[in-house]
């Protein structure tokens, strides 16, 4: 727990990343165990030296996370693994296809990485970012990042400075303001194994995509599913009811015309609701409601959604009410987030 405020300096740093005095400085507190929040191109993440028991469980205490959910490691090259990962010539096929970027391979550890960043598991998570911000503090820093995102645990993660500072600011040494994230999803997770990969959290690096690399690509259960208690969580993302608003979300499984006819109707009861509609929708008559962008602009809505969630929140109602992604490319990763804030509640229309 927090016993007291931290003073927290927010550096704002144009999306180049060019600001040395300030990176310097991001760069010596990471090196004195202290906490520092930066952007990626998915979402801001609360960054600590993974070298550093101390300086790791500062993280958990700053977010009130779990202490079974893993941290990702973040690198500012992919062959920076090398000193805590046993390396395949799999990962080095990811690293050419798709790092610097959005994905975090998961392999066995070397010991180096203590515990308190593992959660005790026997592996690692290494992530190489390409925001230039990102990328220029791992090299200022000159170590291994370990960074969840920079948000309270299980509320929606931050998107821009602004998310951050709500849920962070007096708990953090600095927050660093690269402006909004490119992405807004977090990044895809998959663990490497005898047979290929597993996919454990989809993101923007999408199944098909890992399928150009690895013939042999398996989706983990707990993307779609819920984990059970008993199990443990091999990634971030996979146990816990994440990214949630405050108010009650329920996915509206359903085609154009139910989902418009049951907007209808809750608009005629007077309920105090909010919809997460695609642009199409919005022209409804009297309805309260968030654009996450058209239907078919998987991109816009994984850029709008926890900015969205969050404005919900600010709206003060009681339900929130979002249509159902599709479960295939991008709508896959949109689906796994959204059925995780739900705590997989689904109205049937």
């Amino acid at each position: 727990m927090i016993s007291e405020q931290i003073a927290t300096e927010i550096v704002k740093i144009s999306p180049d990343g060019r600001n040395d005095n300030a990176l310097r400085r991001a760069g010596d507190i990471l090196r004195r165990g202290g906490l520092v929040v930066f952007p990626t191109e998915t979402v801001y993440g609360l960054g600590a030296n993974a070298r550093s028991a101390d300086a790791c469980a500062r993280i958990f205490a700053a977010k009130g996370r779990p202490q079974d959910n893993p941290l990702i490691v973040h690198v500012a090259s992919p062959a920076d693994a090398e000193e805590f990962c046993f390396t395949t010539p799999l990962y080095y096929k990811l690293a050419e296809a798709f790092m610097p970027g959005p994905i975090t391979v998961i392999m066995p550890s070397r010991g180096v990485i203590p515990k308190e960043v593992t959660a005790g598991l026997d592996s690692v998570g290494v992530r190489c970012p390409s925001h230039p911000v990102a990328h220029h503090l791992l090299v200022a820093a000159g170590l291994p990042v370990a960074a969840p995102s920079a948000n309270l645990s299980g509320r929606p993660s931050p998107t821009s400075a602004d998310h951050v500072i709500a849920d962070l600011f007096g708990r953090v040494d600095m927050i660093i303001d690269g402006g909004d994230a490119d992405i807004g999803l977090e990044s895809t997770i998959v663990k490497i194994n005898e047979e290929g990969l597993i996919l454990l959290r989809p993101g923007a690096v999408t199944y098909d995509a890992l399928l150009c690399v690895c013939e042999k690509v398996s989706i983990a259960p707990a993307v779609t599913d819920p984990l059970s208690e008993e199990e443990r969580p091999l990634s971030p993302g996979m146990k816990y009811r994440h990214y949630a608003p405050k108010a009650p979300l329920f996915l509206l499984e359903g085609n154009d015309e139910a989902r418009r006819s049951f907007m209808i109707e809750k608009i005629a009861s007077g309920e105090n609701c909010l919809f997460l509609c695609y642009e199409e929708e919005m022209t409804l008559p009297g309805l309260k409601a968030l654009s996450i962008g058209k239907k078919s602009d998987f991109e816009t809505q994984g850029r709008r959604l926890f900015a969205c969630l969050r404005e919900a929140d600010a709206a003060g109602v009681q339900c929130i009410y979002a249509p159902m992604p599709p479960r295939s490319g991008m709508g896959l990763a949109l689906y796994n987030r959204l059925i995780r804030a739900a705590a997989h509640q689904v109205i049937s229309l």
